[in-house]
Protein backbone atom coordinates (compact mmCIF):
# COMPACT_ATOMS: atom_id res chain seq x y z
CA UNK A 1 0.00 0.00 0.00
CA UNK A 2 1.33 3.17 -0.92
CA UNK A 3 2.27 5.50 2.18
CA UNK A 4 1.70 9.56 1.40
CA UNK A 5 3.24 12.41 2.82
CA UNK A 6 2.45 14.93 5.20
CA UNK A 7 4.08 18.04 6.58
CA UNK A 8 4.00 19.55 10.04
CA UNK A 9 5.82 22.68 11.83
CA UNK A 10 7.80 21.88 14.82
CA UNK A 11 9.84 24.50 16.84
CA UNK A 12 9.70 26.99 13.52
CA UNK A 13 10.96 24.24 11.25
CA UNK A 14 8.95 21.91 8.47
CA UNK A 15 9.09 17.95 9.00
CA UNK A 16 7.93 15.62 6.31
CA UNK A 17 5.74 12.56 8.00
CA UNK A 18 5.46 8.92 6.35
CA UNK A 19 1.81 8.23 6.90
CA UNK A 20 2.63 4.87 7.38
CA UNK A 21 6.03 4.29 9.14
CA UNK A 22 5.52 7.39 10.61
CA UNK A 23 8.75 8.47 10.27
CA UNK A 24 9.53 12.09 10.51
CA UNK A 25 12.27 13.46 8.96
CA UNK A 26 12.90 17.81 8.23
CA UNK A 27 12.49 19.82 5.39
CA UNK A 28 14.68 21.02 2.87
CA UNK A 29 14.59 24.19 3.38
CA UNK A 30 14.35 23.91 7.00
CA UNK A 31 17.80 22.18 6.49
CA UNK A 32 19.59 25.04 4.66
CA UNK A 33 18.12 27.73 7.40
CA UNK A 34 20.83 26.58 9.47
CA UNK A 35 23.28 29.36 7.04
CA UNK A 36 24.42 32.24 8.96
CA UNK A 37 22.20 35.01 7.90
CA UNK A 38 23.95 38.00 9.48
CA UNK A 39 22.43 40.53 6.88
CA UNK A 40 18.99 39.50 8.23
CA UNK A 41 20.04 41.61 10.96
CA UNK A 42 20.17 45.20 9.13
CA UNK A 43 17.73 44.57 6.77
CA UNK A 44 14.96 44.04 9.41
CA UNK A 45 16.29 47.30 10.92
CA UNK A 46 16.26 48.73 7.90
CA UNK A 47 12.56 48.03 7.39
CA UNK A 48 11.92 48.84 11.18
CA UNK A 49 13.47 52.31 10.14
CA UNK A 50 11.32 52.60 7.27
CA UNK A 51 8.34 52.14 8.48
CA UNK A 52 9.03 54.70 10.85
CA UNK A 53 10.35 57.15 8.79
CA UNK A 54 6.84 56.36 6.09
CA UNK A 55 4.48 56.79 8.99
CA UNK A 56 5.62 58.79 11.32
CA UNK A 57 2.40 60.68 12.15
CA UNK A 58 0.82 57.81 12.92
CA UNK A 59 3.23 56.18 14.65
CA UNK A 60 3.72 59.52 17.35
CA UNK A 61 -0.20 59.43 17.57
CA UNK A 62 0.17 55.93 18.65
CA UNK A 63 3.02 55.84 20.60
CA UNK A 64 1.27 59.31 23.05
CA UNK A 65 -1.36 56.53 23.81
CA UNK A 66 0.23 53.16 23.43
CA UNK A 67 3.89 53.26 23.87
CA UNK A 68 3.98 49.64 23.75
CA UNK A 69 1.69 49.31 20.62
CA UNK A 70 3.66 51.39 18.80
CA UNK A 71 6.84 49.66 19.55
CA UNK A 72 4.97 46.24 17.91
CA UNK A 73 4.12 48.00 15.34
CA UNK A 74 7.53 48.72 14.54
CA UNK A 75 9.25 46.05 15.32
CA UNK A 76 6.55 44.00 13.11
CA UNK A 77 7.54 45.74 10.17
CA UNK A 78 10.21 42.83 8.51
CA UNK A 79 7.23 40.40 9.70
CA UNK A 80 4.55 41.98 7.55
CA UNK A 81 6.73 42.50 4.65
CA UNK A 82 7.44 38.86 4.46
CA UNK A 83 4.10 37.69 4.82
CA UNK A 84 2.71 40.03 2.28
CA UNK A 85 5.78 38.62 -0.35
CA UNK A 86 5.02 35.18 0.98
CA UNK A 87 1.28 35.22 -0.18
CA UNK A 88 2.31 36.69 -3.38
CA UNK A 89 5.02 34.45 -4.25
CA UNK A 90 2.72 30.90 -2.96
CA UNK A 91 0.20 32.21 -5.19
CA UNK A 92 2.81 32.88 -8.09
CA UNK A 93 3.74 29.31 -7.62
CA UNK A 94 0.46 27.92 -7.78
CA UNK A 95 -0.04 29.90 -11.27
CA UNK A 96 3.22 28.09 -12.38
CA UNK A 97 1.70 24.93 -11.60
CA UNK A 98 -1.12 25.35 -13.17
CA UNK A 99 0.22 26.58 -16.81
CA UNK A 100 3.46 23.84 -16.71
CA UNK A 101 0.73 21.03 -16.70
CA UNK A 102 -1.54 22.75 -19.18
CA UNK A 103 -4.10 23.64 -16.84
CA UNK A 104 -6.59 26.47 -17.83
CA UNK A 105 -5.71 29.98 -16.35
CA UNK A 106 -7.33 32.81 -16.71
CA UNK A 107 -5.84 35.04 -19.43
CA UNK A 108 -6.93 38.33 -17.38
CA UNK A 109 -5.94 38.28 -13.29
CA UNK A 110 -5.20 40.06 -10.31
CA UNK A 111 -2.90 42.40 -10.99
CA UNK A 112 -0.44 41.79 -9.00
CA UNK A 113 -0.04 38.25 -10.12
CA UNK A 114 -0.76 39.54 -13.70
CA UNK A 115 2.88 40.26 -14.26
CA UNK A 116 4.18 37.11 -13.02
CA UNK A 117 1.47 34.84 -15.00
CA UNK A 118 2.73 36.91 -18.49
CA UNK A 119 6.40 36.61 -17.84
CA UNK A 120 6.02 32.78 -16.89
CA UNK A 121 4.13 32.06 -20.42
CA UNK A 122 6.68 33.60 -21.98
CA UNK A 123 9.31 31.12 -20.58
CA UNK A 124 6.86 28.27 -21.88
CA UNK A 125 6.78 29.90 -25.22
CA UNK A 126 10.75 30.49 -25.31
CA UNK A 127 12.36 27.63 -23.62
CA UNK A 128 9.57 24.64 -24.19
CA UNK A 129 10.01 22.59 -21.75
CA UNK A 130 8.42 19.15 -21.47
CA UNK A 131 7.33 18.24 -18.02
CA UNK A 132 8.33 14.92 -16.50
CA UNK A 133 6.88 15.44 -12.78
CA UNK A 134 5.63 18.48 -10.65
CA UNK A 135 5.26 19.24 -6.96
CA UNK A 136 6.50 15.55 -6.03
CA UNK A 137 8.62 15.19 -2.44
CA UNK A 138 12.01 14.15 -2.88
CA UNK A 139 13.17 11.95 0.25
CA UNK A 140 16.39 10.45 1.30
CA UNK A 141 16.41 7.79 3.45
CA UNK A 142 19.83 7.38 3.58
CA UNK A 143 20.46 11.42 5.33
CA UNK A 144 16.89 11.24 6.75
CA UNK A 145 15.50 14.35 5.08
CA UNK A 146 12.82 15.57 2.69
CA UNK A 147 11.44 18.15 0.25
CA UNK A 148 9.07 19.36 -1.90
CA UNK A 149 11.18 20.81 -5.67
CA UNK A 150 8.55 22.54 -8.29
CA UNK A 151 9.29 20.57 -11.14
CA UNK A 152 11.35 17.74 -12.95
CA UNK A 153 11.70 18.90 -16.88
CA UNK A 154 13.23 18.07 -20.17
CA UNK A 155 14.66 20.51 -22.24
CA UNK A 156 16.85 20.84 -25.54
CA UNK A 157 20.47 22.00 -25.14
CA UNK A 158 22.27 24.00 -27.20
CA UNK A 159 22.75 21.15 -29.50
CA UNK A 160 19.37 20.18 -29.72
CA UNK A 161 19.64 17.39 -27.19
CA UNK A 162 17.07 16.40 -24.58
CA UNK A 163 18.30 17.05 -21.06
CA UNK A 164 16.59 16.38 -18.04
CA UNK A 165 16.61 19.71 -15.60
CA UNK A 166 15.37 19.34 -12.22
CA UNK A 167 13.87 23.43 -11.75
CA UNK A 168 12.89 25.66 -9.08
CA UNK A 169 10.75 28.72 -9.11
CA UNK A 170 11.92 31.74 -7.72
CA UNK A 171 10.03 35.36 -7.99
CA UNK A 172 12.18 37.06 -4.66
CA UNK A 173 13.83 40.22 -6.04
CA UNK A 174 17.16 38.13 -6.79
CA UNK A 175 18.63 34.37 -6.66
CA UNK A 176 20.68 33.46 -3.77
CA UNK A 177 23.48 30.52 -4.00
CA UNK A 178 21.74 28.76 -1.21
CA UNK A 179 19.43 27.84 -4.19
CA UNK A 180 22.42 25.13 -5.27
CA UNK A 181 22.11 23.63 -1.83
CA UNK A 182 18.40 22.92 -1.97
CA UNK A 183 18.77 21.41 -5.51
CA UNK A 184 21.37 19.57 -4.87
CA UNK A 185 19.48 18.29 -2.02
CA UNK A 186 16.29 17.27 -4.35
CA UNK A 187 18.47 15.57 -6.97
CA UNK A 188 20.74 13.39 -4.43
CA UNK A 189 17.59 12.14 -2.80
CA UNK A 190 17.11 8.07 -2.96
CA UNK A 191 13.27 8.21 -4.36
CA UNK A 192 10.49 10.34 -5.31
CA UNK A 193 6.76 10.55 -4.15
CA UNK A 194 4.03 11.47 -5.54
CA UNK A 195 0.89 13.29 -4.14
CA UNK A 196 -0.62 9.63 -3.94
CA UNK A 197 2.26 7.94 -2.19
CA UNK A 198 3.83 5.93 -4.97
CA UNK A 199 7.38 5.68 -4.93
CA UNK A 200 9.86 5.58 -7.48
CA UNK A 201 14.02 5.84 -7.37
CA UNK A 202 14.88 9.15 -8.12
CA UNK A 203 15.89 9.46 -11.89
CA UNK A 204 19.27 10.44 -13.41
CA UNK A 205 18.94 14.50 -13.60
CA UNK A 206 21.75 16.17 -16.11
CA UNK A 207 21.17 19.21 -14.69
CA UNK A 208 19.73 21.85 -12.46
CA UNK A 209 18.35 25.87 -12.91
CA UNK A 210 16.48 28.16 -11.22
CA UNK A 211 14.02 30.27 -12.98
CA UNK A 212 13.44 33.75 -11.77
CA UNK A 213 10.15 35.59 -12.64
CA UNK A 214 9.96 39.13 -11.30
CA UNK A 215 7.09 41.32 -12.68
CA UNK A 216 9.56 43.08 -14.99
CA UNK A 217 11.15 39.91 -16.55
CA UNK A 218 12.33 36.57 -16.01
CA UNK A 219 15.54 34.15 -16.53
CA UNK A 220 16.10 30.98 -16.85
CA UNK A 221 19.92 30.09 -14.76
CA UNK A 222 21.68 27.01 -14.60
CA UNK A 223 22.47 26.12 -11.00
CA UNK A 224 25.52 23.97 -9.75
CA UNK A 225 24.40 20.52 -9.45
CA UNK A 226 27.10 18.48 -7.93
CA UNK A 227 28.36 16.01 -5.14
CA UNK A 228 30.79 19.08 -3.59
CA UNK A 229 27.72 21.03 -3.26
CA UNK A 230 25.71 18.31 -1.85
CA UNK A 231 28.31 18.15 0.61
CA UNK A 232 27.70 21.20 2.21
CA UNK A 233 24.26 20.44 2.62
CA UNK A 234 24.69 17.27 4.86
CA UNK A 235 27.07 19.49 6.35
CA UNK A 236 23.74 21.49 7.25
CA UNK A 237 22.29 18.42 7.98
CA UNK A 238 23.99 17.83 11.06
CA UNK A 239 24.00 21.28 11.95
CA UNK A 240 20.38 20.75 12.06
CA UNK A 241 20.19 18.01 14.37
CA UNK A 242 23.14 19.49 16.54
CA UNK A 243 20.32 22.76 16.90
CA UNK A 244 17.41 20.23 17.71
CA UNK A 245 18.57 17.68 19.12
CA UNK A 246 22.56 17.35 20.73
CA UNK A 247 22.74 20.84 21.76
CA UNK A 248 20.07 19.77 24.59
CA UNK A 249 22.11 17.32 25.38
CA UNK A 250 25.61 18.66 26.18
CA UNK A 251 25.11 20.52 29.63
CA UNK A 252 25.23 18.17 32.72
CA UNK A 253 23.82 18.96 36.31
CA UNK A 254 26.57 20.59 38.40
CA UNK A 255 28.94 19.05 40.47
CA UNK A 256 28.79 22.03 43.20
CA UNK A 257 26.81 24.55 43.76
CA UNK A 258 27.65 28.10 45.59
CA UNK A 259 26.17 31.45 45.72
CA UNK A 260 27.10 35.21 46.97
CA UNK A 261 23.87 36.84 46.75
CA UNK A 262 24.01 38.34 50.27
CA UNK A 263 27.86 38.95 49.61
CA UNK A 264 29.30 42.30 49.38
CA UNK A 265 32.62 42.88 47.71
CA UNK A 266 34.74 45.69 48.58
CA UNK A 267 34.21 47.52 44.90
CA UNK A 268 30.42 47.95 45.75
CA UNK A 269 31.70 49.29 49.18
CA UNK A 270 33.99 51.84 47.46
CA UNK A 271 31.30 52.35 45.60
CA UNK A 272 28.37 53.41 48.13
Amino acid sequence: MAAKVSTIQRGGSRFYVNSETKEKVPGVTSVVGMLPKPFLVFWAAKMTAEAAVDNLSAVESIARHDRAGAVDYLKGAHRRYTKLRAGIGSDAHDLFERLIRGEYVPRRLHPDLQPYADNFREFLDVVQPELIRAEDVAWSDTHKYAGSFDALLRIKDADGSPVTVLADWKTSKATYPDVALQMAAYGFADKLIDPDGNEEPMPHIDAAAVLHVTPEQWAFKPVRFDAEVFGHFLTLRKTFDWDREVSKTVLGKPFAVGGSAGMVTGTQRRGR
